[in-house]
C-alpha cells in the first residue's frame, strides 16, 4: 500500500510540475536599413524567442532578399549568428529558424551582428504568454505570374521581359490565398506578437522610390498601430516562387506597395481578432539536412535554347521599315482598313491604273507592317530566351564546380501551439505549398520557403520541366525529383510536430 501511495504521489508531484511549465515569449527588432542612398521606408530583423522548460526556439524574420547567396546576406551568416547564439545564450543552432520576406531592399553589411542583438534583446525580456492559431485569406493582392500557353508551354511575367501576345495565352496558374496566423498574448491579455505568413513576391515598389520592405513592411505597420502596447508583427514569406503582386507589369500609374501591404494587414488585424489564446504551451522545433538531387539538364536545355534562338532569327523578315514609319502605316491601316493609303475619293477614280496603283500600295504597305509586327514578336521572344539562357549558363558554371551531385539543404520544423511551420531555403512555388498542406489536412499547417539558407527556385516536377523557359525553371539549381523528395520529408515533420 505505502509503495502504490508513493507511486500516486509521485505521478501527482510529476504532472503539477507539467502544468507548471509555461511558454514564456519575448520580441525586439532593429532598424537594418542601408542609408547611404534614398529610403522609401524602412528595413527590419525581427526576434522572437520561446523558451518552455529546457526547450528555446527562435524565430527571425528578416527584410532582405534571402538569407545568402544573393544581395547583402552573405553565405556565412546564418553560421554566424547561430554561432553566436549558442556561445552567448546557449541557444543551439538547430533552434534558430530564419526567413526572409524576399523584399528586394538593401539592408546594412553588419546585419549579421544586428540581428544576434535582437535576439540578445528578445531573449532578456521573456514574458508568460497565452497562444492561438488560426488562419485568414488575402486574395486581391497577388497574382501568378506563370501563364499556361495554348502551345503546352508555359511562359512568366517579370520586368525583364515582354507578355506575351494576349491571343497565346491558355489560363493562368494558382495563388495562395490563405494567411497562416500564430498569436502570442501576455497574460494581462494585451498582444505581444502576431506572426502572419503569406505567399507573394514583395516586388511592387521599385527600386527607384529608394530602400523598402515592400507590402509585408507596410502590412506589419498597419497591425502593429492598430494593436498598440508594443506588439510585433512578424511577417514570413511563404511558398510565393511564381505569385507576383497584383498588376506587377502595369505600367498606366506609379508601382505602389503600400496599398497591398494595408489591405494585408487588415485581413490579418480581422482574423487574428477571431484567434482565442489559451495556456498551450507546446514548443517543438526540429532541424534536419536532406539531399535534393542536382540538375543534370543544363547542356540540354542549354542547347535548345540556342536552337530555338537560331530558328527565329532565321524567320526575321526583310521591310522597308522602321519605328518611325511603322506607327503612322499601323495606325492608318487600322482606323481606315479600306481607304487606308488616303482619302476614299482617291479609291473612286474611273482609271483603272489609279485604282490598281493604289491597291497594289496598300497591299505592299499591309505586308510591310505584317513583316514589323512579326520581326517584334521574335525580339520579344528572343529577350525571353537570352534572359533565361543566361540564368541556365550560371547554374550550369555552379554545378560543374559543385563537389557533389547533390544540394544539402536544412529542413525545419517549428511548432507553438497549434501553430506549425515546415521550412526549406529554396524559392518554393505555390503548388508545393499547397499540396502539403491539403496532405497534411492540419488547419494549422503552413509551408514556408526563403529559409535558413537560398538555393534559388524550387518548382514543380511540370514546371522544371517545361519548354517554354521561365525563370523559375531556369534559375534553378535542382532536377524535377527534389519535389517528391521534400514533400515526403515536409509531411512527416508536420506529423511529428503534431504527436
Amino acid at each position: 500500500m505505502n509503495t502504490r501511495l508513493a507511486i500516486v504521489c509521485l505521478l501527482v508531484l510529476a504532472s503539477k510540475c507539467l502544468l507548471a511549465e509555461e511558454l514564456r515569449a519575448g520580441v525586439a527588432k532593429i532598424d537594418i536599413t542601408d542609408r547611404t542612398g534614398p529610403v522609401n521606408d524602412p528595413c527590419f530583423a525581427k526576434a522572437l524567442v520561446l523558451k518552455n522548460g529546457d526547450t528555446t526556439a527562435v524565430l527571425v524574420t528578416v527584410d532582405a532578399v534571402a538569407i545568402g547567396e544573393i544581395g547583402r546576406i552573405g553565405n556565412g551568416f546564418l553560421a554566424t549568428v547561430r554561432g553566436e547564439l549558442e556561445k552567448e545564450l546557449g541557444i543551439p543552432p538547430a533552434s534558430v529558424v530564419v526567413n526572409a520576406s524576399h523584399c528586394h531592399g538593401i539592408i546594412r553589411a553588419d546585419t549579421a551582428q544586428l540581428v544576434i542583438q535582437a535576439v540578445k534583446a528578445a531573449a532578456a525580456n521573456l514574458v508568460p504568454v497565452k497562444v492561438g492559431a488560426g488562419a485568414g485569406s488575402e486574395h486581391r493582392i497577388s497574382e501568378n505570374r506563370r501563364l499556361l500557353m495554348k502551345d503546352g508551354t508555359q511562359v512568366d511575367m517579370r520586368r525583364a521581359y515582354s507578355m506575351p501576345r494576349d491571343e497565346d495565352v491558355a489560363a493562368v496558374g494558382p495563388i495562395d490565398s490563405q494567411i497562416g496566423l500564430l498569436r502570442l498574448d501576455r497574460a494581462d491579455g494585451t498582444t505581444l506578437a502576431v506572426v502572419y505568413q503569406f505567399a507573394c513576391h514583395p516586388i511592387m515598389n521599385p527600386p527607384s522610390k529608394g530602400n523598402s520592405a515592400d507590402f509585408p513592411g507596410f502590412a506589419s505597420k498597419v497591425i502593429e498601430e492598430a494593436l498598440g502596447g508594443g506588439a510585433m508583427a512578424f511577417f514570413i514569406q511563404g511558398c510565393g516562387g511564381d505569385i507576383n503582386p497584383v498588376r506587377y507589369k502595369e505600367v498606366t500609374r506609379p508601382a505602389d506597395a503600400e496599398p497591398l501591404g494595408a489591405m494585408l494587414g487588415a485581413n490579418v488585424l480581422a482574423a487574428t481578432r477571431q484567434i482565442l489564446t489559451d495556456d498551450d504551451a507546446v514548443l517543438k522545433v526540429s532541424s534536419e539536412v536532406i539531399a535534393v538531387p542536382r540538375a543534370a539538364d543544363y547542356e540540354n536545355r542549354i542547347a535548345s535554347i540556342e536552337a530555338q534562338q537560331k530558328k527565329l532569327l532565321a524567320a526575321l523578315k526583310p521591310t522597308n521599315i522602321n519605328f518611325k514609319t511603322f506607327l503612322p502605316l499601323w495606325t492608318q491601316h487600322k482606323l481606315s482598313p479600306d481607304f487606308p493609303s488616303h482619302y476614299s475619293q482617291s479609291y473612286l477614280h474611273d482609271e483603272a491604273q489609279d485604282r490598281k496603283a493604289i491597291a497594289q500600295l496598300d497591299a505592299d504597305n499591309r505586308a510591310l507592317v505584317d513583316n514589323y509586327l512579326a520581326n517584334i514578336e521574335i525580339m520579344e521572344r528572343l529577350t525571353r530566351l537570352n534572359t533565361n539562357l543566361a540564368l541556365l549558363k550560371r547554374h550550369l558554371a555552379q554545378t560543374q564546380a559543385a563537389e557533389k551531385p547533390v544540394l544539402d539543404v536544412e529542413v525545419c520544423g517549428l511548432r507553438i501551439g497549434d501553430f506549425k511551420l515546415v521550412t526549406f531555403p529554396g524559392e518554393l512555388t505555390v503548388e508545393v505549398g499547397l499540396n502539403i498542406k491539403s496532405l497534411s489536412k492540419d488547419p494549422h499547417a503552413f509551408v514556408s520557403g526563403y529559409t535558413n539558407g537560398y538555393i534559388y527556385y524550387t518548382p514543380t516536377i511540370p514546371q522544371r520541366t517545361n519548354t517554354g523557359y521561365a525563370q523559375e525553371d531556369c534559375d534553378t539549381l535542382v532536377a524535377p525529383e527534389w519535389q517528391k523528395i521534400f514533400e515526403a520529408k515536409a509531411l512527416e515533420v508536420l506529423k511529428d510536430l503534431a504527436n
